[in-house]
C-alpha cells in the first residue's frame, strides 16, 4: 500500500510540476539543420525579447495543432511582446525530406530547424512532443510544458506577456 501510495504522490507532483516555472538553465548551444539543409547552431538564436523553443514533428497530431493554433495569433504576439518562435523538429533521417513540404504547406511565420539526430532534444531531456519551453533573452529557460490540449496556447500566451514585462 505504501509503494502504490508513493507512485501515486509521485506522479500527482510530476503532472503538477508541468507548466510550472522550469529552473534557469540555458539553451545549449547544439548543431541543427535549416530546411535547405545548412547547419545552425542554436547558440546563435537570438531576440531582444521572449523566444519559445517548440518540439514537434511531423506525424504528431497536437504538435501541428498546438503550432496551428499558435500561428493564427503569432503576429500580434510578436506585435504585443517582441517574441520570436523556433520550432524544432524532432523527425528522424528517414523523414527529413517530409519537413520542408509539410512546413511549406503550413501558414507558419515561425524558424524551423531539424534535430535529426535527437542531439537537442537530449541535450533538453525532451521525451514527448509537443514539448514547448519559453526562454528569456538571455536564452535561459524559465518556463517549459509537454502535450498540448486547446487552450494550453492562452496559459503560453500570458507566460510571454509576463516575461515581456520583466
Amino acid at each position: 500500500m505504501k509503494k502504490i501510495c508513493f507512485i501515486i504522490l509521485a506522479l500527482i507532483t510530476a503532472v503538477c510540476a508541468d507548466g510550472q516555472d522550469a529552473k534557469n538553465w540555458q539553451l545549449p548551444a547544439v548543431d541543427v539543420k535549416n530546411l535547405q539543409g545548412g547547419v545552425f547552431n542554436t547558440g546563435d538564436i537570438e531576440n531582444d525579447g521572449p523566444i519559445i523553443v517548440s518540439f514537434w514533428a511531423t506525424w504528431c497530431k497536437p504538435c501541428i495543432l498546438e503550432l496551428n493554433t499558435i500561428a493564427e495569433e503569432y503576429i500580434d504576439w510578436q506585435d504585443e511582446t517582441g517574441v520570436k518562435l523556433i520550432a524544432i523538429s524532432i523527425d528522424d533521417a528517414r523523414n527529413t525530406a517530409k519537413v520542408a513540404p509539410f512546413v511549406n504547406g503550413q501558414n507558419w511565420d515561425y524558424d524551423v530547424y531539424l534535430d535529426t539526430n535527437g542531439d537537442l532534444k537530449r541535450a533538453m531531456s525532451v521525451n514527448t512532443v509537443p514539448h514547448t519551453f519559453l526562454l528569456n533573452a538571455n536564452k535561459e529557460v524559465v518556463w517549459q510544458h509537454n502535450s498540448y490540449a486547446p487552450g494550453d496556447e492562452v496559459e503560453l500566451h500570458e507566460e510571454v506577456i509576463k516575461l515581456a514585462e520583466k
